[in-house]
Parts: C-alpha cells; structure tokens; sequence
C-alpha cells in the first residue's frame, strides 16, 4: 500500500503485477485522499483568463475565491494584449475558426508560412517548423532524427517532452549543470555513436535558472555533438531582445536546433523549431505528430502580432524583470531558499511532498494561487512552491505574497534556517 501523506503523482504510474483498474483505483483514492485535506492545489476551474487576479473554483472550500494568481506562463501579459486580440479576431474572421486538416494535405495556410517565416528571422535560423504545442516540438523533433545508433545526452533537468522524444534512441544524463560530468559523458561515448546530441533546457522550468550553454558549446565541439536547445520559458523574458538564453551567449549560429513555445510569453498555443533548411524540410515530412496533425486554427496569427511587440518594444519585459527583481530581492531578505533563478520562474523549496502540499492549502486561504511542485518534476526531497511572476502583477501583490509566507512559516517551517518541527 503507497502511504499517501507521502506520495507523489509516479508512485502511480506503474503498480507491480496490478491491473489498471487497480491503479486506477488506487489512484483515485490517494486524489481524494489529498482532497479531504485541501491539498488538491491542481485542476482548479478559473473564471477569468491569464490574469494576475482571478477567480477560481475550490471544491475543498466549497466556494469560489478570488486569489492573486502564479501559475500562468503569461509572462508579458500578451495574452491580454488588445492588439494580440484583434490581431486573431481579423484572422479568425478571414479564415474561420479551424483549419480541418494536416499540413502536407491542405491544411497548411498563409498564416502558417508568414509565422514560420517570422520565427525563423527572429531566432536568426534558415527554417522553422511548427508544431500544436511545445511538448509535441520536443517529442516528434527527437523521435524523428535519433534512432538507435544515436545518443542523446540530457542535463537530467530537461523537460518530460525531451525524456519522451528520446525513448527511441539511447540516452544518457548529466547532472543539473554539472559541466565535468558532461564531459565525462561525452568522453566516454564519443566514439560509439552516429550522431550525439546534447540536449539542455535554456531556462529550467523548475529552479528557472538557465544552461551553462557557452561551456555547451566548447565541449560539443571538442567531442563533435550536436546541440539542441530548449527555451520555453526564456523567450521573451531573457536576452537582450527576448531572444531567450541563446541570445545571452550570442549563440545562434553555433547550435544546431532551437526549440521553443508559442504557448507562454508569446501567449498563443503551439511549438516550433527553428533549424537548418534541409532538417526543417526532413521534419515536415517526418516528424509524426507534425504531419499527421490538424494544424493550428487562425488564431495562431495572434503569434505574429506578439513577435512583433516583443520586438519593438520593451517596455513589457521590463516591467516584468522589475518584477522579478523586487520579489528575488525581498524573498531572499526574508530568508527563504529560492535557489539561483535567472528567470520569471521562482521557486520556494521547502523539501517535504507533504509540507509543500500543506504550504499549498495555506496559500490558496491567504488569497494566492501557486503551484506545488514535487516528484518526478524535481527531487523527492525537493519539493517546493513555484511562482511564475508576469508583467501585470503588482508590488502590492508581491509583498502579499512575502507577508504571507512569513505567517504560514509560524505554522511549518519553510525558511532556510528554522528549528521548528514537522507540521
């Protein structure tokens, strides 16, 4: 029996010699179980878009509340652009609401070349390929150029989709950042494979900090890798431009692929990877999920106008890293561990799976909404509360945040240095 208090989401995934009624079952009864406590801080309902203030539907208190939103990836607030609106309002007007088949057999529109050919100069790359969401960029990307006599080489931080897209190839990991074990890793496979490809995330969506890519990049050369970069949560948040974590390094022409996510500071949906011509052209023949999807709806225009802001004008990520800043700053000064971000995502680590689901609850009756994070996402003894800041919260919000993680922290211990018991 899986002691529940203790527990985490892949406890469930594989229950030995169980039928998958028994997990299923199991499964329920461990959700309900966090239910009856409040600690069910997951699928709530919103009422309102990606706001920094929303109300939301919470079945453990019965009631709607209204509470200061962390968990949308909304970084620039674009979603609630009037420009990005309208932008697919006309598009969606002109072509409809679908696009009601793949791209190699008519579902490919005027809308889609005009973005491909958008990212493709703003991320300084030959072509692009699109995707429907970022998960199925990484995940169709990799199972479609590593086969079996290939090796794929992860920083053990990358995202689920990477893991996902590698499971036809041979993988191996290095730890978060860890540059000699990279090295490592690279020395002792470089001779064995056909191709090797070093895959990283630019910004970590857990600790938000970002890749080491400039010691990337010399050691890919000096052992002939590829690289392959994963920047989700970077793009128009980091780099000059918001650019993401390439263009910190002034990496562009020295990687080889370029993921990134339409789906977070461009505030649309979709994925795509930015690449040599000729691996472009390979993938929109051959990566299945690519072909043998609908394509995105016209409201994937909105994704030009966003670029187009992104580019032009910088008052939004400003506004955010003024943001960030403020609240890393007071964190900090609070003595709460948030490890090294160098993004909007900022994590209070707290540790325990059972502490940070309770951290969760008390948060939620305080007014703020932030996403409990444990295993498989991180660490099981790394458990934490991510905040994800925007451009449209305010400092008013943020010290509510700061205030109330100093009364939750009289009630369980989640600063750096507390001698308090367990809660």
């Amino acid at each position: 029996m899986i002691d529940f208090n203790n527990a985490s989401f892949k406890d469930f995934e594989n229950i030995e010699s169980k039928t998958i009624d028994y997990k299923a079952n199991h499964f329920s009864d461990y959700l309900d179980h966090l239910h009856s406590q409040g600690k069910l801080n997951y699928r709530l309902t919103s009422f309102d878009g990606c706001k920094s203030e929303i109300n939301i539907q919470i079945p453990y208190f019965k009631k709607n509340l209204n509470v200061i939103s962390f968990v949308s990836n909304d970084y620039l607030g674009l979603t609630q652009n009037e420009e990005v609106k309208q932008a697919v309002i006309d598009a969606i007007t002109k072509f409809g609401t679908g696009s009601a088949a793949s791209p190699a057999i008519g579902g490919h529109f005027i809308y889609h070349e005009e973005l491909e050919k958008k990212l493709s100069l703003f991320f300084k790359g030959e072509d692009t390929i699109l995707f429907n969401t970022g998960y199925t960029a990484n995940s169709s990307t990799f199972q479609a150029l590593l086969n079996k006599e290939d090796i794929a080489i992860l920083d053990m931080a990358v995202h689920a989709s990477i893991y996902e897209g590698c499971q036809l190839t041979n993988v191996k990991t290095f730890l978060h950042n860890n540059m000699e074990m990279l090295e490592r890793v690279l020395s002792s496979v470089q001779y064995k494979y056909r191709t090797k490809m070093i895959i990283v995330d630019g910004v970590y969506s857990q600790d938000g900090d970002i890749a080491k890519l400039d010691e990337i990049i010399i050691l890919a050369k000096k052992y002939g890798a590829m690289i392959a970069v994963d920047d989700a949560h970077g793009i128009g948040v980091v780099g000059k431009t918001g650019r993401g974590v390439v263009e910190i390094f002034d990496a562009f022409d020295k990687i080889d692929l370029f993921v990134g996510t339409l789906s977070k500071a461009i505030g649309n949906l979709g994925g795509f990877v930015v690449g040599k011509k000729n691996v472009i052209r390979y993938l929109k023949f051959q990566a299945k999920q690519h072909l043998f999807s609908t394509t995105s709806t016209p409201a994937i225009a909105g994704a030009l106008k966003a670029l187009e802001i992104i580019e032009n004008n910088t008052l939004y990520k400003d506004v955010l890293w003024s943001n960030i800043n403020y609240f890393k700053k007071n964190l900090t000064q609070n003595g709460f561990d948030i490890g090294s971000p160098s993004s909007a995502v900022i994590p209070v680590k707290i540790g325990d799976i059972n502490n940070t689901l309770i951290v969760g609850k008390l948060l939620l009756e305080r007014g703020i909404h932030a996403n409990p994070i444990m295993y498989p996402a991180v660490a099981k003894k790394d458990a934490r509360i991510r905040f994800n800041l925007t451009a449209n919260h305010s400092p008013t919000q943020l010290d509510k945040v700061i205030s109330a993680l100093n009364e939750i922290n009289q009630i369980i211990p989640i600063k750096k240095i507390n001698d308090r018991v367990k809660y």
